[in-house]
């Protein structure tokens, strides 16, 4: 839902002025949808079948039957639009075409009369559009697994619809009144605002310049900002003067972790501290499993007390939500509690009405992503910033891959239901003359599997059927299994060089057994081909981090478009600041780290003795850092060593952290690229150095050694797109932890030959000085 400033034709009730441009759906979603929150009516269709399953209706119909058909229409300062399914001019018949699998008759009510509301107001649309006096309305309903329709029908008069038209409008003109109100307060406090500290920190600034002429560019930008210039401030800052000069709707803040989420909250908060007049509502999104109430309980009224009633008590709870500032996942819980309704699906529904959207990656980037969804359906301008960048690449990849266990669907074979016996079975024969065919451990494959794949697709759609069939029945194990056979059969759609099918030999069958177990995976190698639709959909989409070098890479990967502007914001810190050493005589490689293990507990035991403090030390794995903490802790028993334990919670995390005291002194052992290695802040004494005895580069395996064909064959650079740029932009992270502030001095010790390279250190920050 969207509000602009447009010249109206003749309206129902109002002179022209601001408009709210709202889609049909919504519209009707906001007025008609009542009684309980219910997804027992489940599975639906995917979104490919759906398509499909619009395609076979449609093709059924005469040559001249219209499909897609935009229509708007005005109401006062509403202006209302849509894509009606189809019309058939011969039968003067308007169509809304709804996929479904199972029995119909256990569609819930309410969902039937949201869809008769669309159709009605589309009918109006119609009417009005093409001066018809009458309507035919048909719902039609398609049964993916039977493919037959069901066609329910009404007769209208013109003028009934006009009235139905004008009902809705009516019901949802107060709420889009006050939006309005509150849209036209924000951009005018937001035109004024001014940044809320009494100046810029050194290269805050550029950043924040930069942030604000992509957005009046409508481009994207890579933004290389180096760490403590306050990047969230001076990215979500200009994004919201230009929220009010560029016409933005929304800003959505991504991070990887929750404390790129917290940092976001905080931004907002500071800046709001200096606007207490500024109406901005912040919305953050939690996950379902965080957000949840009730975890033991389904998600309908005759099992979960918050579901009950959802939409009936929705109204006064959305009305309050509005009223706070700031939503938080604890703002959220309190609204929902307080009005008995599910936290979790009413976060959901405030994205609706939330200037600044906090949350991770995946709301946005993800395969079903709601934010990407809702912009898309509601015509949103949106801006996109998206925190640690450097985390997007692999994130991404992880986002369209999809993962399948042997041993699972084993397991599966012996409990689940009779009626999917057969279609397991045929996975299962599938898969094990895959494992036959199989030499190796490891084999990459270059199409996919078609008799597999037909078989994942019948064994999909039969547990769909079957849980249609018997909504009472529930089975955790299948549902699993379901969700991550719909997720491989999605992206075997889209399976392209993007991509790459493998088999890894998982087990062979202990104690001299035949069996074997295996992993399939459809394994995403460059995300582009499905983010650049993402980034097609917003006004302007900023990635920032502190190690965004090479550009291109980022650029590449990720399907930046071609307009994507760069920007390497200057250090705020000084080369005196960190004294960087490498160590050109000690090799880390894979067959040289135990020979390296002497002279890396003497170069610690000099550095520390030289000048005691805490330290961290990053070593590629845990068998080497075990070994050289070890032999570190044994030459040096003065010396107070703590390390990363190898399963860590919250609670093993922090106590790592804890143990660096403004006054303590000690190293820390830690694996690079793992939870210590970027995102925490230990400035001043807290930290004073750091050795990385590593370049960190991904293990040379058959997965990364696929990858690195499939990066050469894209774009020419194998071997530094999958092994060099993400190893060194794990060490200078790593290294990052050390100068937070500018008045931070520190010391790092680069432990490996290669280090000294040319095209090695061309990769460092440009502040640092590097001895030759």
């Amino acid at each position: 839902m969207t509000v602009e400033i447009v010249n109206t034709g003749p309206v129902d009730t109002a002179a022209a002025g601001p408009r709210y441009r709202v889609a049909v759906r919504a519209l009707c979603e906001f007025t008609a949808k009542t009684g309980d929150l219910d997804l027992r009516f489940t599975p639906s269709p995917t979104a490919q079948e759906g398509i499909a399953g619009h395609g076979v209706v449609t093709s059924r119909r005469d040559d001249d039957y219209e499909k897609e058909i935009a229509l708007s229409g005005d109401f006062g300062p509403l202006h209302v639009r849509g894509r009606a399914d189809g019309y058939d001019p011969k039968r003067n018949q308007l169509e809304e075409i709804k996929t479904f699998r199972g029995e119909l008759d256990r569609m819930p009510g309410n969902h039937r009369a949201l869809h008769w509301a669309q159709l009605k107001v589309y009918g109006h649309l119609l009417c009005a559009a093409r001066g018809l006096p009458s309507l035919r309305l048909a719902l039609v309903y398609y049964d993916i697994g039977s493919q037959k329709e069901t066609h329910l029908v009404e007769e209208h008069a013109s003028a009934s619809l006009r009235a139905y038209f004008e009902a809705q409008c009516g019901l949802f003109l107060a709420w889009a009144e006050m939006e309005l109100a509150h849209r036209a307060a924000r951009d005018e406090q937001l035109k004024a605002l001014r940044f809320p500290h009494a100046d810029f920190r050194p290269g805050q600034r550029e950043l924040a310049e930069a942030m604000f002429k992509a957005s009046a560019r409508s481009c994207a930008l890579l933004a290389q900002a180096p760490t403590g210039i306050g990047k969230s401030v001076g990215s979500l800052f200009p994004l919201l003067k230009a929220a009010a000069a560029h016409g933005h709707d929304k800003i959505f803040f991504l991070a990887a972790k929750t404390s790129g989420r917290r940092m976001a909250l905080d931004a907002v908060e500071s800046i709001r501290a200096g606007a207490p007049l500024l109406p901005l509502r912040t919305l953050e999104l939690a996950a379902r499993s965080t957000a949840c109430e009730h975890p033991d309980k389904a998600c309908h009224g005759e099992s979960c007390p918050l579901a009950k009633g959802f939409y009936d008590r929705l109204p006064a709870a959305r009305a309050a939500a509005v009223r706070e500032p700031m939503l938080d996942r604890a703002g959220v819980r309190a609204v929902a509690l307080a009005h008995d309704v599910c936290p979790y699906y009413l976060q959901s529904e405030l994205v609706r009405w939330a200037d600044v959207i906090v949350g991770d990656y995946n709301y946005y980037f993800d395969v079903t992503a709601m934010l990407h969804s809702l912009t898309v359906m509601n015509e949103w301008r949106i801006a996109v910033l998206a925190d640690e960048a450097h985390n997007m690449v692999s994130r991404a990849r992880k986002m369209y891959s999809a993962e399948l266990e042997h041993a699972g669907l084993r397991l599966l074979r012996k409990t689940a239901p009779g009626a999917l016996k057969k279609a397991l079975d045929r996975v299962h024969r599938q898969w094990s003359a895959l494992e036959k065919e199989q030499d190796g451990d490891y084999r990459a494959y270059d199409a996919l599997p078609d008799k597999f794949v037909n078989a994942l697709q019948t064994a999909a759609t039969d547990i769909g059927d079957y849980m249609a069939e018997n909504p009472a029945w529930f089975d955790a194990d299948v549902l699993d299994f379901y969700f991550a056979v719909l997720h491989f059969t999605r992206l075997a759609e889209s399976f392209g060089e993007h991509s790459v099918f493998d088999v890894t030999i998982a087990n062979r069958g202990a104690g001299g057994g035949t069996r074997v177990d295996s992993v399939l995976c459809l394994r995403n190698i460059v995300p582009a081909p499905f983010l650049q639709p993402r980034f097609a959909a917003a006004r302007t989409t900023a990635l920032f981090s502190a190690t965004l070098s090479p550009w291109n890479y980022y650029s590449d990967t990720l399907g930046m478009p071609a307009d994507t502007a760069w920007v390497d914001v200057a250090s705020p810190f000084q080369a005196a600041q960190l004294t960087v050493h490498i160590a050109g005589h000690i090799s880390t490689r894979y067959q040289h780290r135990d020979r390296s293990l002497a002279p890396i507990a003497r170069l610690m035991g000099e550095q520390y003795d030289s000048q005691p403090g805490n330290y961290l030390a990053f070593f590629s794995s845990f068998d080497y850092m075990d070994k050289a903490a070890d032999l570190f802790a044994r030459e040096h028993p003065h010396v107070t060593v703590w390390r990363q334990p190898r399963r860590m919670d919250e609670t093993a995390r922090e106590a790592f952290l804890a143990r660096f005291t403004a006054t303590g002194q000690g190293v820390g052992f830690a694996v690079l690229g793992g939870a210590f290695g970027e995102g925490i802040d230990l400035p001043g004494t807290r930290l004073i150095g750091a050795f990385i005895a590593t370049l960190g580069l991904p293990q040379l395996n058959p997965v990364n050694e696929r990858i690195r064909e499939r990066m050469q064959a894209i774009f020419g650079a194998g071997y530094d797109y999958t092994y060099l740029y993400p190893g060194m932009q794990k060490v200078v992270q790593a290294a990052g932890r050390v100068i937070r502030t500018t008045s931070d001095t520190g010391t790092v010790h680069l432990i490996d030959d290669r280090f000294a390279r040319p095209d090695i250190r061309a990769l460092l920050p440009a502040w640092w000085h590097v001895p030759r």
